[in-house]
């Protein structure tokens, strides 16, 4: 037992492995962050910190918008609500209950700014979606929902 732990002993030498690179990944100096490369104030933050019924949108209403907010509808909602906004689309009439009727009362009630909230932060099982979609077009897809009734 001593031959053996005197021939492995000389082998680690934990100084030389201590000063290994692979163990001191983090003392690179990494160079200075460009100014205003990142925002540190608005965005999303600024979004969830304020009430939905203080939201409005920026947005003009005309047909450029409307066609705008149809062609992300068609890109990001229409799996689960459907072409019809009736809940059941390709991959929503797989779920119970049935995602939202976008053009039901409940819905049309609730104002642009709560619209534009529960698009951006999800709602019970309704993903997220503010880091997928531009807030100009969340916006122009509460136009297009607003079309519906």
């Amino acid at each position: 037992m001593v031959l053996i732990l005197g021939s492995i002993l000389p082998a680690c030498d934990y100084g030389r492995m201590n000063d290994q690179e692979a163990v001191q990944t983090y003392r690179v100096q990494l160079p200075p962050m460009p100014e205003r490369t990142i925002p540190t104030s608005g965005g999303g933050k600024l979004t969830k910190e304020t009430s939905p019924d203080k939201l409005r949108n920026p947005l003009p209403r005309n047909p450029e918008v409307l066609e705008r907010g149809k062609s992300g509808y068609e890109h990001y909602c229409v799996m689960c609500h459907g072409s019809r906004f009736d809940g059941n689309g390709t991959v929503g009439q797989s779920f119970y209950p049935l995602p939202t009727r976008l053009n039901s009362p409940a819905v049309q009630r609730q104002d642009d700014g709560r619209l534009f909230y529960t698009i951006t932060f999800g709602f019970n099982r309704h993903p997220a979606l503010g880091f997928m979609i531009a807030e100009t077009d969340r916006w122009a897809l509460v136009y297009y929902l607003r079309s519906l009734h």
